[in-house]
């Protein structure tokens, strides 16, 4: 049995893992779960990720990636090896690996990254930025000289990307994404209603009726805190117009950032990128209105790309292709200048 290769999407909230033949295999929560007094890693994943906030106290779950990068190298060698030990059941061959980083990422996070693959059990390791990945995954022809614009708002960065003949032309990432969000409404509903509410309820009340545009009819769902002025619990209303107030400021933020890409890119790619609009992927993405949102500012048409979630991991799992035919030493593919001529 030959290994399979795989491409791995290493999301600050996510990972997605994709096998060559396979597509995508594994979709957990970048959560690990250890006991404190042993070291033992104990959950990863989606059973760890039920842990969060609510672990006795030996154990604790932790997320070891934080904006993008790794912060806890030991638990997300850990975590890869893993999820890498789930997905490929032949130990014989290491599989090749292709990593996807966010594009505003240094060197010495590129080599902390390659060298957890590499401990994780990767034979060779390789990057893809994930403004490419996200692209290729949207089932954007990259190779063509014609400008696309890809924004792809993750849980801990939004990537933004110009990208035309397999290069990134102009690209910024920022550290405002899924997160951002959902400390946004866990503050403002502290400020606003006086209750304290924890990551995983901010996170369903962005899913169930966040928005950053105001939707043709206003939603409500009812949820638990804790009130500040008693310490008991207590249950209110929250509707989706207090959801656009709550995200004000980090919607505007991305905004910002997409407009000073454009600023920054030739205006022969402008034009491009108004003809064939800009693609929105990442699960910060699905937020209501979003596409509405970045449309009515700039003027172009906006899409969000279909199965958002993975296009990244699609988009690795597609540029295993290459790997094959890259310069020995080129770590991250998309510096692969030489892959056309």
């Amino acid at each position: 049995m030959f290994s399979k290769d795989i491409g791995i999407d290493l999301g600050t909230a996510s990972i997605l893992v994709y096998v060559k033949g396979k597509g995508v295999v594994l979709r957990e929560p970048s959560v690990v779960a250890i006991d404190k007094n042993t070291g033992k890693l104990l959950k990863v994943g989606t059973d760890a990720q039920k842990m969060l906030g609510r672990t006795p106290g030996n154990i604790v779950a932790i997320r070891p990636l934080r904006e993008g990068v790794i912060s806890d190298y030991d638990m997300t060698e850990r975590m890869l090896r893993e999820f890498i030990r789930k997905v490929t059941s032949f130990r014989v061959f290491k599989p090749r690996v292709v990593i996807c980083v966010p594009s505003g990422i240094t060197e010495v996070e590129e080599r902390a990254v390659i060298d957890a693959g590499v401990q994780a059990g990767g034979r060779r390791v390789y990057l893809i930025e994930e403004p490419l990945a996200a692209a290729i995954g949207a089932g954007i022809d990259i190779n063509q000289a014609d400008g696309h614009m890809i924004v792809d708002i993750g849980g801990g960065t939004t990537d933004i990307a110009v990208i035309s003949l397999s290069g990134i032309v102009e690209s910024a990432s920022i550290k405002i994404a899924g997160d951002q969000f959902d400390e946004a409404i866990i503050k403002y509903i502290r400020r606003k209603h006086n209750v304290l509410i924890g990551e995983r309820t901010a996170e369903e009340l962005k899913i169930a009726i966040g928005c950053v545009f105001p939707r043709p009819e206003e939603q409500s769902i009812e949820i638990k805190g804790r009130c500040l002025m008693t310490g008991l619990p207590r249950v209110f209303t929250v509707t989706s117009s207090e959801m656009i107030e709550a995200f004000e400021e980090p919607s505007t933020r991305i905004l910002e950032a997409i407009h000073s890409v454009l600023e920054r890119t030739p205006p022969e790619l402008v034009a491009d990128i108004s003809t064939n609009g800009i693609v929105m992927t990442g699960g910060g993405s699905l937020i209501w209105g979003f596409d509405k949102l970045i449309e009515s500012h700039t003027g172009i048409t906006t899409n969000v790309a279909d199965d958002a979630i993975s296009c990244v991991a699609y988009g690795t799992g597609k540029s295993l292709e290459w790997v094959g035919d890259m310069q020995d030493g080129t770590i991250n593919i998309s510096r692969r200048k030489q892959m056309n001529h």
